[in-house]
């Protein structure tokens, strides 16, 4: 498979020819069936790449790729009817990463998604420096945390923890996958250790307004 991509169109036509086009392509593709909460849905779906309407059922493309922008790294290409030039720049400015008007050319789409697919992908999830998920972003150059222009510092311990969770975000690690990483596999570690890390952590959080971020699942470990 190519990746993952989510299709965001009310036009149950053209979606199922987009969902045919993209699979016939290698690519895995799934598709939003209800309008009212569209983010959820992509939070849900984690895919690598979301194919955007502008004109949706009591919302805007441009609004919706702004609260992806919020809360996800995930690229978004407009695909739209829309062909008004200012309607591309507001694309674009919203923070999408293409901008394809229709009728499309299965064969411009299919090479534009695989140039933004590229892209963003050139730069590994561990290379990056910035990670953003739910409102929370993690500076790894600035060892911070911040939300809504409120920062917390964080210690050494603290940014790599926050880093490992960032890098799997919706799912769970473990506290042996966090103890290795921390300490790297060294010979002893209290394991009480990490339990006192995640508290200083979650208490940074409230600090700055975020409540629940890091959930915790008996026998499962972490997640955010």
């Amino acid at each position: 498979m190519n990746g993952k991509i989510l299709i965001v169109e009310d036009e149950p036509v053209i979606s199922r020819e987009l969902q045919a086009l993209l699979e016939q392509a290698g690519y895995q593709a799934a598709e939003v069936k209800e309008f009212q909460n569209i983010l959820p849905q992509v939070q849900k779906e984690q895919p690598d790449l979301v194919l955007l309407d502008v004109n949706l059922p009591g919302c805007s493309g441009f609004d919706i790729c702004m609260q992806i922008r919020e809360q996800m790294e995930v690229p978004v290409i407009f695909l739209t009817g829309r062909t008004d030039s200012m309607d591309e720049l507001t694309g674009i400015l919203k923070g999408g990463d293409d901008y394809i008007t229709k009728p499309y050319q299965a064969p411009v789409l299919l090479a534009r998604i695989g140039a933004v697919l590229k892209r963003t992908k050139g730069i590994s999830k561990k290379e990056r420096t910035r990670f953003t998920w739910k409102g929370v972003e993690l500076d790894i150059g600035g060892c911070s945390l911040s939300s809504q222009g409120r920062l917390a510092e964080l210690t050494k311990n603290e940014m790599k923890i926050m880093h490992l969770l960032f890098l799997h975000p919706g799912e769970y690690v473990s506290r042996m996958d966090l103890v290795e990483y921390l300490w790297e596999n060294q010979v002893f570690i209290d394991d009480n250790a990490l339990s006192v890390h995640i508290t200083r952590i979650r208490e940074k959080l409230r600090a700055i307004g975020v409540h629940d971020f890091i959930e915790t699942k008996r026998g499962m470990g972490y997640r955010i």
